[in-house]
């Protein structure tokens, strides 16, 4: 066997856990990996606004010029091993502008409009080399629940691979360039009215938690991973509730995602705003526990 065959066949383990590659019901009934927009659902995602605070983003804590930076110790399997690792995740306030929708440089001009960013990056040792991951997110600052962004990228020795997200309005348009055969370079539609996975530690934050609300949402599965396949979606339950004394060192609101019949995602947040994460378990091997977190301008040396 070839030193290139070894290594794809070595990283097959990490991306069957990472990408849930069973197929899932859709919001139709019907088994489906991409899930594309229909004019029955290309407006649900709206339907959900009575659940989240749309404000959540606007308080004025966000204006002061910093970002969160949280601290994780974090475990993901890796090889089937458990890999211990850390993992940040930083939460700021940024103006974009529409010609190039990216941060601006420039703020004279007309087409500006404010995002939180939230970047979320680990680097995992394995016996032979380490992964990275890279996540960056990014929501319009009145819209907590609906991504207006979103570029991955992971890099190991077998390869690079790196996926965006965008918004056009009804629909997502994801490009993607991975090392994988039949996944090398292209793009695809997406379903608009969807949340998800990699967004949820923020997402989930903006839940008008003390109404304890039960609901549905269409999930899009994680994309913190090195494979660029079409990804599934999941129509799953939602349950927020008062999270035992005993699951984390203060109080904190539990949040439970059934994506299917057997995989749950489940996720602690503070009571008190900004209701950070502060704790996460996933269905294929990824936790999350707060270590620390501290507002600074982490971009400033």
């Amino acid at each position: 066997m070839s030193a290139s065959s070894r290594c794809v066949l070595a990283v097959v383990p990490l991306l069957a856990l990472g990408l849930g590659l069973t197929a899932c019901t859709a919001e139709d009934g019907e088994k489906r990996p991409d899930g594309r927009v229909s004019a029955s659902s290309a407006n649900a995602l709206s339907s959900l606004d009575v659940y989240f605070n749309t404000q959540w983003a606007m308080d004025k804590l966000w204006e002061d010029g910093l970002a969160e930076v949280a601290v994780y110790e974090a475990e993901r399997v890796i090889y089937n091993k458990p890999r211990q690792f850390e993992y940040t995740q930083i939460t700021v306030k940024e103006e974009f502008n529409q010609e190039f929708n990216v941060k601006t440089d420039t703020y004279q001009r007309a087409d500006m409009f404010p995002v939180l960013k939230v970047n979320q990056f680990c680097r995992i040792p394995t016996d032979q080399y380490p992964y990275h991951f890279l996540t960056s997110l990014f929501f319009r600052r009145d819209q907590p629940i609906s991504l207006h962004k979103l570029t991955s990228s992971s890099q190991e020795w077998c390869g690079t691979t790196f996926k965006a997200i965008t918004d056009e309005g009804d629909q997502y348009t994801e490009t993607y360039n991975s090392y994988w055969d039949t996944q090398g370079a292209g793009q695809r539609q997406l379903r608009r009215d969807v949340l998800l996975e990699d967004a949820l530690p923020y997402t989930l934050r903006a839940l008008r938690f003390e109404k304890t609300p039960a609901l549905a949402a269409t999930i899009l599965e994680l994309q913190q991973t090195s494979k660029a396949t079409a990804p599934v979606s999941y129509r799953a339950r939602l349950q927020v509730t008062a999270a035992p004394a005993a699951d984390t060192p203060e109080p904190a609101w539990q949040v439970r995602v059934q994506l299917d019949e057997e995989k749950e995602n489940v996720y602690w947040f503070a009571r008190k705003y900004p209701n950070v994460l502060l704790r996460q378990t996933t269905w294929d091997g990824r936790t999350l526990q707060l270590k620390s977190v501290r507002r600074y301008a982490y971009w400033t040396h």
